[in-house]
């Protein structure tokens, strides 16, 4: 038994199952799968980004042994980074956007992070979340030099790597080679470009779509090459404006674009029905699944990502208050 344990917690991450999602299968006559990224020990498909910087960096020399490890995140690569900085022996400073949810702030400070909020801003602000942590990395280098390693989660390919080694043929592996399309929302790019590309090389075929959030840029850019914004989403952490070197590497065949109304319900029938309580991130790939498996018909096999828990942001889109004071429908049972 000993034989068959892990050493060390870098290797729980990855090999997560695959969960046929009852309701939306039966709905649109196809097989959704979800993929249980929420198992990781993090608690989210960000691990694996963080893993694959990490390592990346630590072969390449730009990680050196007792560095500070400095990144912009909106919360779950920044946990992700400090599980492993913890078994690793790095120190974490994470800047963070304080409209990111209460529950992930905590988790956060609990995970031993030097934690700096600040305000939310637009990308091409110099005072966005980014470029703030890009600042720090550098003062504390100059200060220090060698001192300090920039993530760089948006635009450090390594992020696209791992999920095309990885993820991406896990998925192939699950599916036995039979599945359609694969889609999810985009945060950094990373998963869908390397989810994309690990499946379009084994099956050109296979037809990969982009469930994009109300208030992002790529849906729009998908569609008619330019990026513009309308409306706003509370799902967090996903929706950009703006191209990062991740998502260039993405091969998209089917852009969406997904309203918090239409995704939010089937996280909460997802509750009661099936049992599990996911986040908003998961909302938008459940509701982007159903639209894929539509869009190419009955008996398809499409498959999605299911990024993190709904505990993590239980203030907000588990909170009828939130909801009523964005405007978006209560569920019965929640009222």
């Amino acid at each position: 038994m000993a034989a068959m344990a892990a050493q060390h917690l870098s290797e729980l991450i990855g090999n997560t199952p695959l969960l046929r999602l009852r309701q939306l299968s039966e709905q649109t006559g196809c097989e959704i799968y979800g993929k249980c990224e929420f198992l990781n020990p993090g608690g989210s498909v960000k691990d694996r980004t963080a893993l694959g910087i990490l390592r990346a960096a630590e072969a390449s020399g730009e990680l050196r042994p007792g560095a500070t490890i400095v990144e912009g995140t909106a919360g779950n690569t920044g946990i992700g980074l400090c599980v492993l900085a913890n078994a690793l022996g790095y120190r974490v400073r994470i800047v963070m956007p304080m409209n990111q949810s209460r529950e992930k702030i905590e988790q956060l400070e609990l995970l031993g992070a030097d934690l700096s909020l600040v305000q939310a801003t637009g990308y091409d602000d110099p005072k966005h979340y980014v470029h703030q942590a890009q600042a720090l990395a550098e003062k504390l280098n100059r200060d220090e030099p060698g001192s300090a390693f920039w993530a760089r989660q948006f635009d450090n390919i390594a992020n696209c790597a791992i999920h095309r080694a990885t993820t991406g043929q896990e998925i192939w592996t699950q599916t036995a080679g039979r599945v359609d399309g694969f889609i999810c929302a985009v945060g950094t790019g990373g998963t869908l470009a390397g989810i994309s590309q690990a499946l379009k090389e084994r099956n050109p075929a296979i037809n990969i779509g982009l469930a994009d959030p109300a208030g992002s840029a790529l849906y729009s850019y998908y569609s008619s090459g330019e990026l513009r914004t309308a409306g706003s989403s509370v799902a967090e952490g996903i929706g950009i404006s703006h191209l990062t070197d991740n998502i260039a590497a993405a091969q998209v065949d089917l852009p969406f674009q997904i309203d918090d109304r239409e995704a939010l319900p089937l996280i909460y029938d997802l509750l009661r029905a099936e049992g599990l309580c996911l986040g908003g991130s998961s909302a938008i790939n459940m509701a982007g699944a159903v639209r894929l498996a539509r869009e190419l018909g009955p008996g398809s096999t499409v498959v999605t990502i299911l990024c993190d828990l709904g505990t993590r942001y239980q203030s907000k889109i588990f909170n009828p208050a939130f909801l009523r004071a964005k405007g978006l429908p209560v569920p019965a049972w929640m009222r």
